[in-house]
């Protein structure tokens, strides 16, 4: 750091200490400035600007609905869900809305840049209080009444997440300084929204994702103080949304849809809509409105893949993995401590089975990532891999649908990988909490024994365990029910949202048409009950039009 760079930051850490300081540097010089950090929220500003008057005209027209608070942390999803707190706004509701005015999760920020950050926040929301109260939680009132034990507990298990997620690792260190610096924040989270929901005692609070960071803190008070709490997130499919009540939305569960659904029968028309997007995602394409790409390479056709492995005649395995600390594997252990445990136990188990072939295909998503990668997971447990062990990486163009056609056996932890190979007919054995465990097509063991001896049975004859056909139908039904039921229609997703909020405003979210397209899921963001059934004719409706 240079010595320039060293004086701003000492003096900014001056200021940042000084009561009223920052205050007096943002009215006096910066408050009337264009705003260019990173932290930004210039596109609520313009949407604010265009939509006011339209939400306060619908709230006039409204009948009375429920108190809602909602809380978001990072300038991104504090954008978004301040434009869906509007939108509760014109349908009626009384809407709190706080937030944590940061631009990163994972990284330091001087007292000075957070303050500052903060005012230009209430800058940009302040023409907003006519139609709803705003908080910052950097002003809220600490909680003088917390209940320590109960607070502590939530804190670090948060904390416990936010490193494992932004380390990618699944062994934390609580003296590591990201641990350290998440703790501290979600602490003060705690307190600052403890007191807040005690004060404001709302019918039904709503978060983005309510696992980690200063949401999940949200998210674990709430429950704490029996009040009822809304997640959400968004998969890859435009126009929907993921909800779920009293839950973490990115645990997917699918247990009440499942148990209200899971027994009727897929039309022709489901069974053909299902089986065209999973031949898109199989050849690498775009369809319909997903978003992505599930392969970086199209099918070559398993002849091909044999010779590019050096596979032979026997029994083939996939094992298929997660990416390290990612959200879908946080806290989903069974009856391993983590997923790279159950990895290295896995290898191990094959090093002592020349008669089987396992197939590692390590999660292509780890191209992006830069955490522990699953391959030096595996390396770490059998430095040299046996003859019988081949390992994908994740920037190999290899289709991992290729290796499904070819295997026998199909090993997961919670990637979706394993629905899909359960839908090929294999046999799946599922180590991990997975959204589509215990759904009658796969097999769950609860302990290592269990694990092992559900190895051997299945390794003896593997034919033998592929999938009867009223199996199979159960995974058609739930691979539907969870690619096009479980996402809720609902006008802007969080990564087109600037798209979105000038392709549908708020004007056209509270018209009629908006009422008519998303008012079902506007209801259980309020935490209506879940009405599966309704949801399920509501979109056969909109495929008929």
């Amino acid at each position: 750091m240079g010595f320039r760079s060293a004086f701003t930051q000492s003096f900014k850490q001056l200021l940042g200490d000084l009561p009223y300081s920052v205050e007096l540097y943002w009215y006096l010089l910066s408050r009337n400035k264009p705003w260019n950090a990173h932290y930004t929220l210039e596109n609520l500003r313009q949407n604010l600007a265009a939509s006011l008057d339209h939400v306060a005209s619908a709230a006039e027209n409204a009948p009375k609905g429920k108190k809602v608070f909602l809380f978001a942390s990072l300038h991104y999803w504090i954008d978004y869900t301040c434009m869906l707190a509007l939108a509760l706004a014109g349908k009626g509701h009384e809407v709190t809305f706080a937030y944590a005015p940061y631009a990163e999760w994972n990284k330091e920020i001087s007292k000075f840049d957070l303050r500052k950050q903060d005012l230009y926040t209430q800058q940009v929301l302040s023409p907003a209080a006519r139609l709803m109260q705003v908080y910052s939680i950097l002003d809220t009132k600490i909680a003088l009444t917390l209940p320590n034990a109960q607070v502590e507990k939530i804190v670090r298990e948060v904390s416990d997440y936010d490193t494992q997620y932004t380390l990618q690792v699944e062994d934390v260190d609580p003296n590591h300084p990201l641990y350290q610096m998440r703790y501290q924040r979600n602490f003060q989270a705690a307190q600052a929204l403890y007191g807040l929901l005690k004060e404001n005692q709302p019918d039904v609070v709503v978060i983005p994702n309510g696992t980690i960071q200063e949401m999940g803190v949200a998210y674990r008070v709430a429950r704490l103080l029996n009040i009822d709490v809304v997640t959400f997130e968004f998969g890859d499919q435009a126009e929907r949304i993921w909800l779920a009540q009293n839950v973490e939305i990115m645990r997917h569960d699918t247990s009440r849809m499942w148990a209200r659904l899971g027994a009727k029968p897929l039309t022709v028309e489901n069974r053909e809509k299902l089986n065209h997007m999973f031949a898109a995602r199989k050849n690498a394409q775009l369809w319909g409105n997903l978003t992505r790409r599930w392969q970086s390479a199209p099918s070559q056709g398993t002849s091909k893949l044999h010779e590019t492995l050096g596979l032979d005649q026997r029994p083939v395995v996939l094992l298929a993995t997660n990416v390290l600390g990612d959200s879908l594997t946080l806290g989903r252990q069974v009856f391993s401590s983590n997923m790279a445990e159950w990895l290295a136990k896995t290898v191990q188990y094959f090093s002592q089975r020349p008669d089987v072939q396992l197939v590692i295909r390590i999660h292509p998503g780890e191209v992006f990532a830069f955490g522990t990668s699953m391959a030096d997971v595996a390396s770490a447990a059998l430095p040299q891999l046996p003859e019988n062990i081949h390992l994908i990486g994740p920037e190999e163009k290899v289709n991992t649908y290729d290796v499904v056609a070819i295997a026998d056996l199909g090993l997961v932890y919670t990637t979706t990988v394993g629905m899909e190979i359960a839908m090929s007919g294999l046999p799946v054995i599922v180590a991990g909490s997975a959204h589509y465990r215990q759904r009658g097509f796969t097999h769950d063991p609860q302990t290592w024994q269990d694990y092992y001896e559900t190895l051997d049975r299945i390794l003896e004859n593997p034919v033998s365990y592929r999938l009867s056909e009223s199996q199979l139908e159960l995974a058609y039904r739930y691979a539907y029910l969870f690619f096009f039921e479980f996402p809720l229609p609902f006008p802007w997703h969080v990564l087109t949202a600037a798209k979105d909020y000038q392709e549908r405003d708020l004007a056209f979210v509270l018209s009629p048409r908006g009422e008519e397209l998303y008012g079902r899921t506007f209801k259980y963001l309020v935490g209506e009950k879940l009405n599966w059934s309704a949801h399920v004719q509501d979109t056969i409706s909109e495929e008929n039009d």
